[in-house]
This record gives C-alpha cells, structure tokens and sequence, in this order.
C-alpha cells in the first residue's frame, strides 16, 4: 500500500511538473498582457510533434547519435512554439489588447486551426503557405519602401492579398495533379503518433519496491531547470526587468521609454517557447496526437488561477496539488487507502477515472476559490491597480 501511494504521488509529481512548465509561460502571459490565450495547449502539442520530427530525423542518422536526441528536440521545440507565438502575437492579439472577450474567441479559434494544420499539413499546403507568405509580405516589404506608402497600404493589402492567395491556390492545385499523392499525402494524419524515450531514458530507479521512472525523473529536473532559468531571466536580465516593470504599469513603463511592444512579443514568445518545452516533456509519457494540447489547457489555467496570477511560488505549489491530485485520485490509489472506511472508499472508487477525477478537482478547486478568490498567493500594493 506504502509503494502504491509513493508511486501515485511522484508520477503525481511528474504530471505536476509538465502542468508547471506550461503554466509558467501562461503566466507570464497572462500576468503581463491580460490575454486568456487559448491556443496554449496548441503550443504544447506543436512542441510535442517537433519532437517527434527531430527523433525521426536522428533515427534516419543512427548510431549513438540518437541517444542524445531529446537535447536537440528541446531547443527546437522551444524555437517552434516561440516563432508561432510570435506570429500570433504580432498578427492577431496586439489588434485585440484591452478586449479579453475577443481575445479569447480569437485565440481559440487559432487552436482550432492550430489542430486541423497538424491534422492535414501535406507539402501542398507547406508550398501553398510559403509561396503566399513570399508573394504576399515580400510584395508589402516591397511596395513600403516607397515614400507614400502609408496612403496606398489598405489600397496594396487589397490587391495583394486575393492576387497572392489565387497563386498560392492554383500552384497546390497544380502540384496535386501532377505528383497525386505524393505530396498530397498528410504527414501526420488525425491518428496519434509515438516518440521513443532514448535508451537511458527507459527503466526506472528502483527504491525498495518502489521504482522510479527514469522519463519522469528526467521532466522533474527539467522543470526546475526552467524554473530557475525563468527566474534568473526576470531578475536579473535588462530585458527581465523591463517585463516586470510592464507588468506593474505599462503606462509609466511607456513614458520612462521601454517599448511596451517590443516587450510583449518578448514575453508572448517567451510563454510559447516554455509550452513548446512542456510539449517536448509531454512526448514522453505517451503518444502524441492533435488534441494533446486539450487534455493540459485546463488545468495549466487552474494552476495559474489557483497559484495566484503572476507569482512564481504560488505556480508551483498549485501545479504539484493539482497534478498530484488529479492523479492519486484518477488511479485510484485514493480509494485503495481507504478501504478501510468504506463509505469514503466507495464514494472515491465512483471517481476512479481520468475523467472523473477531473471532475472532483475543479469541484475542490471552485470551493477553494470561494474562499480565496484571488488564488493562494494574491498580488497585492500597487500590482493589483495597474
């Protein structure tokens, strides 16, 4: 029984873990700019699939090269996810700031598109997107270099827009026509794929009878490695400090000359690159598919919420009760210790799923907030009015 509640609570403590990578780049989000961005756990599941492309790419390389795959994995899922925030910062949300409603809507909407790109991304739709990227940016690039540029830009955007996307079109058209299938071919599908754990990655440490997995002692450290680097970066970088003094107030921040924009596409792709990583540590508790990044958005905001919006220690306490919970109760280890008391046995055997488990922890966590709305660790002073 001892090994059964050990075992619940540091695969608990793993989950946790991933739940803390994810929810310290929505926090940083979220506490600077406000935006409830959706589209997060989309982030996670592009990192997830960078994974698996960079493990594809070292098996085709093989050798002993492969078993340092996930090294090289981390920072390209870190890039992926940033260079998508990136463009989703500076094309659709800093249109929406001051707007949470639409912000919303329009990031998940993004998710939605995020997940149906994975679904069916082909070289036709790899060409067609970069062709049009060329013509249509490159032609804007282009056309601002002349000296009325700001009169005719609503005039270019018109003619360049339908002209690059008809080309982008007929040019996909084309390619399928001629090659079939062989570009056509989704790369991913809708059905789930696997990444494999390096070698050194699999078995666990054995501590009586006990043991510990050696992938989940793997995303522990991680985590704290990214804590500890998040940390250093806020406190005590340039940069670092110009995203707490965002934070605190924007306005005066604006007046004492930091570039408020230039900060918030830092921090959006700094939040994105640490959901990449999330995903990246996501790939090796199993397989990884289009909706990997639903099963983690909600309990990444709960962490967030629960924490306390913006403070660090708050993130980790929540991620750990939450993940830990959500696991000890879902695999019914909670149950088994109390069989004893059979009344209590009973009831949490009814809550012995993943799902079902889920339900009892937002129950606990919508009780908590009754009586500490503002989480367990509460901004206060000059934070809570800027």
């Amino acid at each position: 029984m001892l090994a059964g509640l050990l075992d619940g609570i540091f695969n608990g403590i793993s989950i946790g873990a991933v739940l803390l990578i994810s929810a310290l780049g929505l926090a940083i989000v979220f506490g600077l700019m406000g935006v409830i961005n959706m589209a997060h756990g989309e982030l996670m599941m592009l990192g997830a699939y960078t994974t698996f492309l960079v493990q594809n790419g070292f098996k085709i390389i093989g050798g002993p090269l492969f078993e340092s795959y996930i090294f090289f994995a981390l920072p390209m899922a870190f890039l992926v996810a940033a260079t998508v925030g990136v463009i989703l910062e500076r094309g659709v949300i800093r249109y929406l700031y001051g707007r949470p409603l639409e912000t919303l809507l329009a990031t998940w909407g993004v998710s939605l598109i995020l997940q149906q790109f994975v679904r069916s991304v082909s070289w036709v739709l790899v060409i067609g997107i970069a062709l049009f990227s060329i013509l249509f940016f490159g032609g804007l690039w282009v056309i601002s270099r002349r000296p009325d540029f700001d009169r005719i830009r609503k005039l270019a955007i018109g003619i360049m827009l339908p002209l690059a996307g008809a080309i982008a079109l007929t040019t996909g058209a084309l390619l399928s026509q001629t090659f079939k299938l062989a570009v056509n071919k989704p790369w991913f599908g809708a059905q789930n794929v696997d990444v494999t754990a390096p070698k050194w990655l699999r078995g666990g440490l054995p501590l009586g009878d006990f043991q510990m997995p050696y992938a989940r002692l793997f995303i522990i450290v991680l985590t704290i490695i990214c804590l500890v680097g998040i940390y250093q970066f806020l406190q005590r970088s340039a940069w670092g400090l110009r995203i707490r003094a965002v934070t605190q107030n924007r306005t005066m921040s604006a007046c004492l000359g930091i570039a408020t924009q230039k900060v918030d596409a830092l921090t959006f792709a700094l939040g994105s690159g640490l959901a990449g990583v999330a995903g990246c540590a996501v790939s090796l508790l199993g397989s990884v598919g289009p909706n990997t990044g639903q099963n983690y958005i909600v309990d990444t905001f709960m962490v967030v919420v629960v924490g306390g919006v913006g403070k660090l220690v708050g993130s980790i306490v929540a991620a750990m009760a939450i993940g830990t919970l959500n696991y000890i109760i879902g695999s019914g280890t909670l149950a088994l210790l109390l069989a004893p008391i059979q009344p209590l046995a009973d009831f949490f055997t009814f809550f012995a799923t993943t799902s079902m488990a889920k339900v009892m922890v937002f129950a606990l966590i919508i009780a908590f907030l009754q009586v500490r709305p503002a989480g367990i660790f509460p901004q206060k002073g000059r934070t809570v009015d800027a």
